[in-house]
């Protein structure tokens, strides 16, 4: 039997955690800015057919990455809870297996080796030399 690291000491776990972060900070900061650019020149009147078009895709595009980053720290949390839960160290008591608690049949029943086997009960004729 093997023994897994703990979730914590996993590389793979916390590259997941980071990968996510940065994905929904950068996610926000794309989509504050691009629509902070776009109100802003929408309001002043000097908006171009870029500002508006171009500027929709990479809102849109900051928010993709705003929902996989939140979409990632939910699986990282998800492991986690899963990893607590089930580690190895818990010690689950395991249950004592009295001759009281065992079922009746097995309490009744007489052992097999108790009882005489006939075939073998049988004597051997004597060898002469």
């Amino acid at each position: 039997m093997t023994i897994r690291p703990r979730i914590t000491r996993s590389i793979p776990f916390w590259i997941l955690v980071a990968g996510s972060l940065a994905a929904a900070i950068a996610g926000v900061v794309m989509t504050l800015t691009t629509l902070g650019a776009m109100s802003t020149t929408l309001l002043d009147g000097s908006a171009t057919g870029v500002d508006v078009y171009v500027g929709q895709v990479w809102a849109i595009f900051g928010a993709v990455l705003l929902g996989a980053g939140i979409l990632g720290v939910a699986m990282a949390l998800t492991l986690a809870t899963g990893a607590w839960l089930l580690r190895p160290d818990m010690g689950f008591p395991e249950p004592s297996r009295d001759e009281d608690d065992a079922p009746a049949h097995e309490r009744d029943a007489p052992d097999a080796a108790d009882e005489p086997d006939e075939a073998h009960d049988v004597e051997e004729p004597s060898r002469r030399s």
